[in-house]
């Protein structure tokens, strides 16, 4: 099959390349499907670059969400079968015409999302209801603030927190475009604040009455962690799911988390168990699928596509999100 690699195992973006890789074959509970478009994620240049920690087992071949169409299914396999359009998440190989992917982490494409609307769910609505409402226990009447607003997952995030009942969300960005955009979002920020030019504990407090955020999602890490520690209010929690600004917090006053009774919880997903991905995937369709549109929708819940391009474009995909220009999701198309 045809699948993009990279020159040397990682390296630098010119180092991606259409080439041939040997189709995978479904075994026990696994499910082969042709790929049609598959996602983009921070963890994709991470991983091209060699800074990942791969799972165990996970294949070389980059990407974790996609959409298509089942080719076979593996022994034991009895709710798949050849043609049904799905899309879903895997532990890698999404680059490629095939991927294999457990049965229980594949749904069923709704009529009304397109194939491209369809991939672009499985990796950030996830990670965001992982973050939001697994872990922090998101309920309705919070006060959230969301990093990286304008990524995947910080919006999804904003639209989860208010889906599920949060008094405010606070979005973080780092232009105006931006901000506007995640104001305007249906169901979008109540309140946006330029981390670069402005002092987002202060600025959520004043969004929260002096009280501070009973939730925060976090992908940048170190350059952040002082002001989310400002920011929380008594029994604050925050969920760290990146570190984009370094992982090295000197010199601080851990005080704080004791007086103000803060929980603070790391999270991955793609290393997670086949069982607890399974379960957060059901609890997906259960609570949230039915209430997602495409962006030209209604529903209390949106896809936002950034770009689409062609895999033969796979390079400037790339150089894309490393410039940190998207707002909502970057696909690529199989042609």
């Amino acid at each position: 099959m045809r699948a993009i690699l990279v020159k040397d195992g990682k390296g630098p973006v010119d180092n991606l390349y259409l080439g041939e890789a040997e189709t995978p074959s479904p075994g026990p509970g696994q499910v082969l499907v042709k790929v049609k478009v598959f996602g983009l994620n921070r963890m994709d240049i991470l991983q091209r670059e060699g800074k990942y920690p791969m799972p165990p087992g996970a294949p070389t071949i980059l990407g974790v969400e996609f959409s298509g169409h089942v080719v076979q299914a593996g022994e034991g396999v009895t709710e798949w079968h050849e043609g049904d359009e799905v899309f879903g998440l895997a532990m890698g190989g999404a680059y490629a015409e095939y991927i294999l992917a457990p049965h229980r982490n594949l749904i069923k494409k709704p009529a009304h999302l397109s194939w491209i609307e369809a991939a672009s769910l499985p990796e950030v609505f996830l990670t965001a209801l992982q973050a939001l409402v697994v872990l922090a226990e998101v309920k309705e009447g919070d006060d959230v603030l969301v990093h990286a607003g304008a990524s995947g997952v910080g919006i999804a995030a904003i639209q989860l927190a208010r889906f599920y009942g949060a008094n405010t969300v606070t979005a973080t960005a780092s232009t105006r475009d931006k901000l506007d955009m995640l104001l305007g979002l249906p169901s979008g920020a109540t309140h946006a604040v330029n981390y670069k030019t402005q002092n987002f504990a202060d600025e959520v407090k004043k969004a929260t009455g002096g009280k501070g955020v009973d939730v925060i999602i976090d992908f940048v890490g170190q350059s952040h962690w002082e002001k989310n520690i400002d920011s929380l209010a008594y029994d604050g929690r925050m969920t760290l799911l990146a570190l984009l600004s370094g992982a090295v917090v000197p010199n601080f006053n851990i005080a704080p988390i004791l007086f103000k009774r803060l929980r603070i919880q790391g999270s991955t997903l793609r290393a997670r168990s086949e069982d607890y991905q399974a379960d957060l995937i059901a609890r997906f369709k259960k609570e949230a699928l039915d209430h997602i549109t495409g962006s030209s929708g209604n529903g209390r819940i949106r896809t936002y596509i950034h770009k689409v391009y062609p895999w033969t474009e796979i390079q400037e995909a790339h150089r894309e999100m490393e410039a940190d220009k998207n707002s909502g999701k970057i696909m690529v198309e199989v042609v």
